[in-house]
């Protein structure tokens, strides 16, 4: 089945509320949770044109590589190592408005300005992590924080 997203204009945080129960939508009736991250990552692109956004999961020691949206990208990330691997092991969001300021930062492309990553929890355990990158610098912050973990939140019902 097609889906269809209304793309919102305007300021993220109406950007946010409009493409959020669109997710929801595409995802409630879905089982297949390796689809369901692949349209979250094109519905994220879609409405705000970040440069890279995808989910790694958690495989043994390391973070691999799942459904993204964006150029090539690293294929496994050992834990406590770079942005994505901090926030495994931290099991918190990270912000990162310079990526050059970020000690040990994984730069899969030299494109990335700024990052943000959110860690998906499931009873009590970090499973994966949603890493965006954008192309430009201080493009993430505590708004964003704030209505990605709605997402998250989302995930970790069908993770």
């Amino acid at each position: 089945m097609a889906e269809e997203l209304v793309l919102q204009q305007g300021h993220k945080v109406e950007q946010y509320q409009s493409i959020l129960p669109q997710i929801q939508a595409i995802v409630e009736d879905e089982a297949d949770v390796i689809a369901n991250l692949a349209n979250i990552c094109a519905a994220l692109r879609q409405q705000f044109g970040w440069f890279w956004i995808g989910f790694y999961l958690v495989k043994g020691n390391e973070l691999v590589l799942g459904p993204f949206q964006g150029p090539i990208a690293c294929t496994r990330i050992a834990k406590g190592r770079g942005v994505c691997g901090s926030a495994w092991q931290q099991q918190q969001v990270i912000v990162v408005p310079d990526v050059d300021q970020f000690p040990g930062h994984i730069a899969c492309s030299s494109d990335s300005k700024s990052e943000i990553v959110l860690p998906i929890m499931k009873n009590g355990e970090c499973v994966g992590v949603l890493d965006i990158d954008s192309d430009e610098l201080n493009q993430f912050d505590e708004v964003d924080a704030e209505h990605l973990q709605q997402l998250m939140a989302m995930i970790e019902k069908f993770i």
